[in-house]
């Protein structure tokens, strides 16, 4: 029975570090490195609370408030939770996440082995495997979990095994010093998208967790966060050595490159001739689990909200369909059109895994979390209209009275303030309410 259960934990924690580990998750570490130097240390460190510890809790906040995300925005509004959940489902589905996959493992994984290579036929042979593989979600995770993660993993653990037994130089960086190096490795983990991912892919975790007998709630919560803890620690091992070996390649990074240029000349440098294919397997492998399962979560998650109106599979292979059309405009062009997805929906749903895991199990009243949320949409409103150039001068000298502004986390205080000011507003004119 023990063995059972490490191997379960196992299998859904590996499945969910491959869910997580996407192609922006392997190229952003070693440019990290780069510019850290010999203070890469600090940089996996502030990069680690955003990329690992912060889609931890959105696992843990949906733990907390049920098994979906429509559980976890319940805690708001019911009709704002399902108007957040489409926007999250749409950002890291078919519209952005989903062909950016396929964009990625053409740009740098195919071109790099076969150049001229046609984008079109390479997306349809990238989709055709991600529908036969997700046309049936009951067997997704074991699919991901026991076949494709492994493979992935031997391949990350050699590339770095090999940058630690041979390591380069230590490149001196261009950074201010270790705070500098902290908090860009912390505003760099942003980019990976993994919290708006981690209250998505909660459900398929938890789901898998009771096909495996894990029914009762204590029993449910107890693997899932043990598969979560397995999740991180495999992201922490590949990202830290990630990171070390951008800081020991010794490549000039005083030159123009591109993420990617870096990643390859670390492979060829390790791996001679072979560490190109390799790569571009570890890439193929990390985009495509990545497709699965955001395809598996669109497909359930549509299906549910029409009540299956909408069936499964019919909604997996038009997101199949629609990736592979978008992904032929390539990766650049997906990430100019996905800021406006972005830059309002990543700020509300990190503020509201934070305060659901910090009060979520002592405060059981609706306001306070009404009052947090709501603070951090008018910030994020803020940012993105100020980018946008519509009250641009306004909007800046606004938020240059808001403390940590210069850190993109302005909504902080704000949400803070208000989260107890709803608090204490509720309580008094409502003292006999629970909720």
């Amino acid at each position: 029975m023990r063995s059972k259960k490490i191997i379960d934990a196992l299998t859904i924690g590996f499945a969910l570090f491959a869910m997580f580990f996407g192609a922006g998750n392997l190229i952003l570490p070693p440019t990290l490195g780069l510019q850290a130097g010999t203070d890469w240390l600090a940089s996996i460190s502030g990069f680690t609370i955003t990329a690992i510890i912060a889609p931890f809790l959105g696992i843990v906040a949906v733990l907390f408030s049920g098994e979906t995300f429509t559980d976890l925005g319940g805690r708001i509004n019911k009709y704002f939770a399902v108007i957040l959940a489409v926007v999250i489902m749409l950002s890291i589905g078919p519209l952005v996440a989903i062909p950016r996959t396929a964009a990625t493992t053409f740009e740098v994984g195919v071109l790099a082995i076969a150049p001229g290579f046609n984008p079109i036929v390479s997306s349809i042979i990238f989709f055709a495997i991600t529908l036969t593989l997700s046309i049936s979600p009951s067997r997704v995770v074991d699919i991901i979990g026991q076949f494709l993660t492994p493979l992935l993993l031997v391949l990350l653990t050699v590339l770095v095994v090999a940058g630690i037994w041979n390591p380069a130089t230590i490149a001196l960086g261009d950074q201010g010093g270790t705070a500098e190096a902290f908090l860009d490795g912390f505003r760099e983990g942003y980019q990976t998208m993994d919290v708006l991912a981690s209250v998505i892919f909660a459900s398929i975790i938890i789901t898998a967790a009771k096909a495996k007998g894990y029914t009762s709630d204590k029993a449910k919560v107890k693997i899932t966060i043990v598969a979560g803890l397995v999740a991180m620690f495999c992201l922490l091992f590949i990202y830290g050595g990630l990171v070390y070996l951008g800081a020991t390649s010794g490549f000039d990074g005083a030159q123009p490159y591109k993420r990617s240029d870096l990643l390859l000349y670390i492979s060829q440098n390790l791996l001679g001739t072979s560490g190109t294919a390799a790569l571009s397997l570890c890439i193929a492998l990390a985009c495509l689990t990545t497709a699965i399962a955001l395809t598996c979560a669109v497909g359930t998650f549509f299906s549910d909200l029409t009540k299956g109106k909408l069936s499964y599979r019919l909604v997996v292979i038009l997101t199949c369909v629609s990736s592979s059309i978008l992904a032929v405009r390539g990766v650049d062009e997906i990430i100019d059109y996905a800021f406006t997805f972005l830059a309002v929906v990543y700020p509300i749903t990190l503020a509201m895994v934070l305060y659901v895991v910090l009060f979520g199990k002592v405060i059981f009243r609706r306001a306070p979390f009404i009052g947090a949320v709501g603070a951090t949409t008018v910030i994020a409103l803020m940012e993105f209209s100020e980018r946008w150039g519509f009250q641009a001068e306004c909007i800046g000298k606004i938020k240059s009275w808001i403390p940590l502004h210069q850190y993109e986390l302005a909504w902080v205080v704000p949400s803070l303030v208000f989260f107890a000011l709803f608090y204490l507003g509720d309580l008094l004119l409502f003292p006999q309410r629970q909720k």
